[in-house]
């Protein structure tokens, strides 16, 4: 991936401002007067000691001198005190603007329709680098500003210098540009680098998350993996270090030359002056003026050429935060888009191809079902046969490479994704444990149920957990994580509790029990990892729930799955055998070897090794 060029820089710019102006008017009106005032105090004050200097030598009057005093202390103090309200402004202007602008950033990733481009590392690069940059408008603006309080300080001391001589002001301008190209360059390869070092330090991320993750913690405690890992994500710091260091030292030598070149004209000048003052064709006054002057025009030229590089390399940086903003719908969205309707005749696979890229293997091969409204159909087969990417097709997180999923009759592409996913309820196989409190845990499955205690219960009494969450130190409202506080008052940690595996299942379940009056209920290994009785409760429970109701069940425990209305054997991403339990089994294929293999294991009182099993 290369640094976004698609967009011109002037238009990047244009948008930030205008998004820093839209987040924060007032704050913007001020630093803009503000910006103004400080362009106008350097060339104020360098103006106020000359003519102070040449009142004092030619001896005039004490109230002239004391009026010019005056008048350059008050400057003087503006100039010391308005920094200081410059700065609450900036950071004024930070703060709204990085919330508009992460508000915006977030807001365009929500209507990402499937879960594809979160697969792609690729833009996860880009969207670690557009949470980075959300605050870029404000910088922008303090680019754009410095840039302007630069030129106006260089015209004031620029004139200044006209007035003692043309030919040192010319010198001194021309010593700006070698430093205006090398700053503007440097930003370009310090916007690239921070690209070319995004998978480094995502890889970094990724290592230091393995580290302090309690998922983890088990496994790189008992495996002894800490050091391995650490020295993993070190390498990978120490990688991206050295790309930085060679691109600071490159920005040191560069800088030192200017500064050099900055001297040299600064000492040049400065000798002719004094030579000039001398001769008698300067006055003391003219003299400070010059030095003044040069020192100004230097600083304004440096104030310009960084505010020009700054600008820049943050151009560069919101290019991916507009590129993300911006990103069209990951899915194909259809000008014919359709109102969901209650399910009334049935869910259909119709010749469906999958796989995730063209370099990938078919996921899915030609499959063609039929879920009937009203009946439960059980998708069995081994790990990788594309049972639950089934799922995420009739859940539109993908599309079908070829062929279709029609929703009593209606391709689902045609259907706002929304719409349909109101319409199903769902527990999945890698279901999510949220830092939350145990009734949002539940709620989150129908926000409309955030704070209805009453529909958090009965869900969790639905799913054999509300005695669990009803015990726990802070009853529902009890933290079902370590990492925050409760909030209960004493800031407490220890009032988070963890749950374990099965009552993390069952408070998942609940989630799904929430949305029970739904199309379609998906039941991705519900009682994955539960133990035998719990198991058992699970699928009792199951049961009642699915009755009349349309359900598609996903299990590797058969005995699960018997008493569907049709069960489908897939293989290899294919329909291999299809029929209820009692047609499976008479017909002694892959299903019955499969179902009695599992029932010899229940009953075996003494497991064998299976050959080629390491002793």
């Amino acid at each position: 991936m290369t640094a976004p060029d698609h967009r011109p820089l002037a238009a990047g710019m244009v948008r930030a401002i205008a998004l820093a102006c839209r987040s924060a008017p007032s704050a913007m009106a001020c630093y803009l007067a503000l910006t103004l005032l400080t362009a106008a105090f350097p060339v104020a004050i360098a103006w106020l000691t000359k003519l102070t200097l040449d009142t004092v030598v030619t001896a005039a009057s004490v109230s002239a001198v004391a009026g010019l005093v005056a008048g350059l202390a008050a400057a003087g103090l503006a100039n010391a005190a308005v920094p200081y309200a410059t700065q609450y402004l900036r950071g004024e202007i930070d703060r709204k603007v990085g919330l508009a602008a992460q508000d915006e950033l977030f807001t365009a990733l929500d209507r990402t329709v499937g879960v594809s481009r979160l697969e792609d590392p690729a833009y996860l690069d880009r969207l670690r680098l557009a949470q980075q940059s959300a605050s870029s408008p404000g910088r922008m603006v303090d680019c754009v500003l410095g840039f302007v309080r630069g030129l106006l300080t260089l015209a004031g001391f620029v004139g200044s210098l006209l007035v003692i001589n043309a030919m040192i002001t010319v010198i001194v301008l021309a010593a700006g540009v070698p430093a205006l190209t090398m700053s503007v360059r440097l930003s370009r390869l310090r916007a690239a680098m921070l690209l070319s070092i995004s998978p480094t330090e995502r890889r970094e991320f990724f290592y230091a998350d393995l580290l302090t993750s309690v998922n983890a913690a088990r496994e790189v405690r008992l495996f002894g993996l800490g050091g391995f890992l650490r020295g993993r994500m070190l390498a990978d710091r120490v990688a991206a270090n050295d790309a930085r260091r060679r691109l600071d030292r490159r920005e040191q030598s560069v800088q030192a030359a200017l500064a050099t070149l900055s001297a040299a004209v600064s000492g040049a000048g400065l000798a002719w002056t004094v030579f000039a003052a001398v001769q008698g064709q300067l006055t003391v006054g003219d003299v400070s003026m010059f030095v003044a002057a040069v020192m100004g025009v230097q600083g304004a030229v440096d104030s310009v050429v960084d505010a020009i590089a700054g600008g820049h390399q943050q151009l560069m940086m919101f290019g991916h935060y507009a590129a993300v903003v911006d990103d069209g719908p990951d899915l194909p969205t259809s000008a014919r888009r359709r109102a969901g309707t209650p399910l009334r005749h049935g869910i259909e696979l119709r010749d469906v191809w999958f796989r995730y890229s063209d370099g990938h293997p078919w996921v899915l091969r030609g499959v063609n079902l039929f879920l009937p409204a009203g009946t439960t159909l059980a998708l069995v087969g081994h790990n990788g046969s594309g049972k639950s990417t089934i799922v995420k097709l009739i859940c539109r997180f993908y599309d079908p490479t070829k062929g279709a999923v029609l929703w009593d009759g209606v391709d689902i592409r045609d259907m706002d994704p929304a719409d349909l996913r109101e319409r199903i309820g769902a527990v999945f196989q890698d279901f999510m444990a949220y830092d939350f409190s145990a009734a949002d845990n539940v709620a989150l499955g129908d926000l409309t149920a955030l704070g209805d205690r009453d529909r958090i219960e009965r869900a969790a009494a639905t799913a054999g957990v509300h005695e669990t969450l009803r015990g726990l130190p802070l009853g529902y409202d009890t933290l079902l994580t370590r990492l925050f506080f409760s909030g209960s008052g004493d800031d407490d940690a220890q009032t988070g509790v963890v749950l374990s595996g099965g009552q993390w299942q069952r408070v998942a379940l609940a989630r799904a029990f929430l949305r029970r009056s739904r199309d379609l209920m998906i039941l991705d290994e519900p009682s994955a990892g539960l133990d035998a009785e719990a198991e058992h409760d699970i699928h009792t429970r199951l049961r009642m729930i699915r009755s009349g109701r349309t359900s598609l069940l996903i299990s590797h425990r058969l005995g699960a799955v018997r008493d569907a209305d049709l069960i489908v054997m897939l293989d290899g991403g294919a329909v291999l055998e299809r029929g209820t339990h009692d047609e499976l089994i008479a017909a002694g294929g892959t299903y019955a070897r499969m179902f009695r293999l599992q029932a010899q294991g229940y009953g075996e009182t003494a497991a064998r090794r299976p050959e080629g099993f390491p002793r």
